[in-house]
């Protein structure tokens, strides 16, 4: 069984480690903020979707840790995922990612319908097809 009171003092513990609100810890969630105040007050329990939605949010969070304080949090990383990327091949693909997406496709004059410039001042100028 859940014990209500050491939930909500790690949900505090929570807020905390990541210098959050109830406000902004809600809105990061996707919960109603009153739902933080209400559980953080022992009013309401907590759901399953919303502990989900804490594990889901907060990959340092464990579902054992948050429930019943079992491990640690914030939670290591394992060895075995840190092991398995390969720091050469890695910037390997993200130099040939930019390569493909810095190959500049050619327009012509027909496919351009209108140009618009955006000024600081708010203000802004069209260019139409005729303007060309």
């Amino acid at each position: 069984m859940l014990n209500q009171e050491a939930f909500i003092n790690r949900l505090h513990k929570l807020l905390e480690h990541y210098h959050l609100s109830a406000a902004t810890f809600a809105d990061e969630i996707n919960v109603q903020r009153s739902s933080i105040s209400h559980l953080l007050s022992g009013r309401n329990k907590p759901s399953l979707e919303f502990v989900l939605k804490i594990v889901d949010s907060y990959k340092e969070v464990s579902l054992d840790w948050l429930l019943y304080g079992k491990e640690e949090f914030p939670s290591r990383p394992s060895q075995s995922i840190n092991n398995s990327i390969d720091p050469t091949k890695e910037k390997e693909k993200l130099q040939n990612d930019v390569l493909d997406k810095g190959q500049k496709k050619t327009t012509t004059p027909s496919d351009i319908e209108r140009i618009v410039v955006f000024y600081k001042n708010g203000t802004f100028k069209e260019y139409s097809e005729r303007s060309f």
